[in-house]
């Protein structure tokens, strides 16, 4: 149910679709061969200029083209074009228009909301409720890390009901290997995106940026590891700096059920998931959370890790505490305390997010799988993926009821992908480094044929066309409004 809800329409479109007369009398300025350029029809289309030849591209519904910034944004923040001249790009910070929480019209399961963000969905007791544990795992899947998650999803490790653990990966494009994604996708582990490339500075960038990074990184792994994009419904921002309502546009239009990205600083009580119909009810650490309202779009925040007197700091990335001089069963004690502090309040999920370096320290690794056994000791904790984890808080129920729980079941199907191959390829691919005039060999491995270079952003399929790639939103939009916009 949360999915048919939630997700919307992705459609994929080559730059040549959609070309028709308004597009042949556009010329493209003589002297710059590609950009975006406004439509002086409507502000609701832009040319994108590719080797001087114009493409005709249509904004996402409800959005209008900047040409100040040159990408598509928020009609009362959009500069309509074309402009005679382009003053530098506005750095102020847009207006905080979300209300705080009103609990009274916010009501499962589209909506979620408390005044301090504790309080536990369908008002119920804590010693009544799973506790819940997900496994995040950032960045891209290779030789570094696979045998280390493989330790962790054993085949032994099972819930309190059976079912084997699963975890979710928010994947990155370089360095990827995708006939081992294929493989957690085979066995049920969840797959979302943080971007292709990993750009510092997303935050800052325009619409169509966050969708070639995103939407580009759903394409990849459908192309070569296999994903159905309609599994892919998470993402994460990278280096957890949210593009402030950019990026939640960006998940609204293309159909994803969460975000991840959102780190609550330390609080004596954590905080549980929530929809973005509503303010958010604590801190925005990295300063570039949403200031619009997002009805219906789920926030998986990061509580910081931390445990009394603060020994090793305090963390959202549990590898980024300062624990390397502990040995593991310091490290397992340090864990149990951090944990604690849900398990014996109001049970919010307790995510443990991950990048491979915690794997590289076997102090750091052997304590987690420590705390792992212990805690699936506990007859009431469950380790899930995001997406389980949410489809409880959607319809939480008592500790008692869980089994009625579809998703939980061990017979339900959990693959994302098809079973992976035995023989896959190796592919050596050229890579133009972005901005520089030199080419590079990129190794990446997958089930599917190889592409003919490498795959990048505006590339998904990896065709060696620049600026192939074209992702648009069918949002239904009324063509008489759209022509009347500007």
């Amino acid at each position: 149910m949360l999915r048919q809800c939630l997700v919307g329409v992705l459609l994929v479109i080559t730059g040549a679709n959609g070309q028709g007369k308004e597009k042949e009398e556009f010329q493209c300025p003589s002297h710059i061969a590609n950009g975006n350029y406004a439509d002086p029809a409507t502000c609701r289309r832009f040319y994108q200029c590719v080797d001087g030849y114009p493409y005709l591209n249509r904004c996402p519904s409800g959005l209008f083209f900047d040409d100040v910034q040159k990408f598509c944004t928020f009609k009362d923040e959009a500069k309509c074009g074309p402009l005679p001249t382009t003053p530098a790009p506005a750095t102020e910070a847009p207006a905080d228009t979300a209300q705080r929480c009103n609990t009274e019209n916010c009501a499962l399961p589209y909506c979620f909301c408390s005044k301090d963000g504790t309080q536990i969905p369908g008002d119920l007791e804590p010693e009544k409720i799973p506790q819940i544990i997900m496994l995040t795992f950032d960045g891209a899947v290779n030789l570094n890390n696979y045998q280390h998650y493989q330790k962790i999803f054993d085949g032994k490790r099972k819930n309190p009901n059976g079912c084997l653990i699963r975890g979710t990966f928010f994947m990155s494009h370089e360095y990827s290997n995708y006939q081992q994604i294929q493989h957690l996708g085979y066995y049920g582990h969840e797959i979302g995106t943080e971007s292709i490339s990993q750009q510092q500075g997303l935050q800052d960038k325009g619409y169509e940026e966050w969708v070639g990074e995103m939407i580009g990184m759903r394409e990849i792994l459908r192309h070569f590891a296999n994903v159905s994009v309609n599994d892919v419904v998470g993402m994460r921002a990278p280096f957890l700096k949210p593009g402030r309502n950019t990026q939640y546009k960006v998940l609204e239009d293309f159909g994803y059920i969460y975000d991840s990205s959102i780190t609550v600083p330390p609080v004596p009580v954590p905080v549980w998931p929530y929809t973005l119909d509503y303010k958010i009810s604590h801190e925005c650490k990295s300063g570039t959370c949403p200031s619009r309202t997002f009805p219906g779009v789920w926030e998986v925040p990061l509580n910081t890790h931390y445990v009394e007197g603060y020994e090793g700091g305090h963390c959202p990335y549990l590898d980024q505490c300062v624990l390397h001089n502990l040995d593991e069963e310091e490290v397992f004690q340090w864990l149990q305390e951090d944990f604690s502090r849900y398990y014996e309040q109001n049970k919010a999920p307790y995510m443990m997010p991950f990048h491979t370096n915690w794997f590289q320290t076997k102090p750091l690794e052997n304590g987690l799988h420590k705390f792992l056994d212990w805690a699936l000791e506990l007859p009431d904790v469950y380790i899930l993926t995001v997406t389980q984890m949410l489809q409880y808080v959607t319809d939480p129920k008592e500790l008692r009821d869980v089994s009625q729980i579809e998703s939980w079941k061990c017979d339900k199907s959990v693959s994302v992908a098809p079973k992976p191959c035995n023989i896959w390829q190796t592919c050596a691919l050229p890579f133009k480094i972005p901005e520089q005039n030199l080419t590079d060999t990129r190794y990446m491995e997958t089930c599917r044929e190889c592409p003919n270079v490498y795959p990048w952003l505006g590339d998904a399929g990896g065709t060696g066309i620049a600026g192939r790639d074209n992702y648009i939103f069918a949002g239904g939009e009324n063509p008489e409004e759209e022509d009347s916009a500007k």
